[in-house]
């Protein structure tokens, strides 16, 4: 049979959208899902604030009668006005096998562009950069993170073969505590030095409210560290808001960093929090009625520790702030316990920070 293509535009349809990979990935070990209601909000207008400067259309693939792919179709504004360009996205790539389904899933996204009068495509991303990105091409008998994507093998034929190329690669890390030789003596005396030598101020509030005070402060830092880098577009201020209660309010304060200068100003923060993807992969998709358990669990299992961001104050690069919170994660990753630390997706020209994860 030919492959039917249709826009989604029913509660029924987004539902078919978000559920068809834990079909496609059902019993996959290293598939790990996201929650169904957390995608179901990325799609609504009125919840993502994202739908205030982006556009967007969901397609869902069909052939013998069932759902064989989807994909999702993005303008972002601010993204064309930030790099002078006529740009389309595509995320949320999902497929089985078959040529005829990916190019037609692909053309689908290509016409809606050239609707609009779009020149180029690329993908895939998300509506901005916390949103899961990038294709697997190495690494598939690996668990990804929570905010990474995971792929069978032929989605990069599949992509390849239609015509797409790399444009840039991300890189994953893995490190361990340093139990058995202990935390260098030379780094610890270093690190006081550079303390005292900038007048660097660790924050060490007794709640993740006191934390979550300083978001905007965070996500202001955020977009002054990582402005520059490929591809990265601004977020508004709802956008900053969301993002807010999405993600601080869940965080481990002892995974917490933030580095403060003399005037009391945020100049580097680090956020990580134990690794959620077994107990994603356990909730199915469901928050309720089991998958909660199984979160609040994997937020007290210390064996992995996720590096979700971190950013430095562009005039304090090169100032031991990324050395002096590295040092309080590492120091706090041992207290508890874990085994594992590993980083998320890093740009491959990020040497900076690939030094960092090689020393560690």
């Amino acid at each position: 049979m030919s492959v039917e293509i249709k826009e989604v535009q029913t509660k029924r349809e987004l539902k078919e959208f978000v559920k068809f990979p834990l079909n496609l990935f059902k019993d996959n070990e290293y598939y790990v899902p996201q929650l169904n209601r957390d995608e179901l909000e990325t799609f609504t207008k009125g919840k993502n604030p994202a739908f205030d400067v982006c556009e967007c259309k969901l397609f869902l693939a069909y052939k013998d009668g069932n759902v064989a792919g989807r994909i999702v179709a993005i303008l972002n504004k601010p993204e064309n006005d930030k790099y002078k360009t006529k740009h389309l996205r595509f995320g949320w790539f999902d497929c089985i096998n078959d040529f005829e389904v990916a190019s037609t899933l692909f053309r689908s996204a290509e016409n809606w562009g050239k609707k609009l009068g779009m020149d180029t495509i690329t993908g895939p991303h998300g509506f901005c950069d916390l949103d899961p990105q990038g294709l697997l091409v190495e690494g598939f008998d690996k668990l990804p993170t929570i905010a990474s994507y995971y792929h069978f093998p032929y989605y990069k034929d599949l992509v390849e073969k239609y015509g797409f190329e790399k444009e840039i690669d991300f890189v994953e890390f893995r490190s361990t505590p340093p139990y058995e030789t202990g935390i260098p003596e030379k780094l610890l005396k270093t690190t006081e030095w550079i303390k005292n030598r900038y007048n660097y101020r660790i924050a060490n509030y007794d709640s993740m409210k006191e934390y979550k005070k300083h978001g905007k402060e965070l996500f202001s830092l955020l977009e002054d560290t990582f402005s520059e880098n490929f591809g990265t577009v601004p977020l508004t201020e709802k956008q900053v808001d969301y993002y807010i209660k999405k993600y601080i309010s869940f965080i481990n304060k002892d995974l917490v960093k933030f580095v403060f200068n003399d005037n009391n100003e945020m100049v580097g923060f680090m956020v990580t929090m134990p690794s959620l993807s077994k107990a994603f992969q356990k909730a199915k998709g469901k928050l309720y009625p089991f998958g909660i358990f199984h979160l609040l669990k994997g937020l007290k299992t210390y064996e992995i520790i996720d590096f979700l961001f971190a950013g430095v104050k562009k005039e304090y690069r090169g100032k031991g702030v990324d050395t002096v919170m590295i040092l309080e994660i590492v120091k706090s990753a041992m207290k508890l316990g874990f085994k594992y630390a590993e980083s998320n997706q890093e740009l491959e020209n990020n040497t900076k920070v690939q030094a960092e994860w090689k020393f560690k």
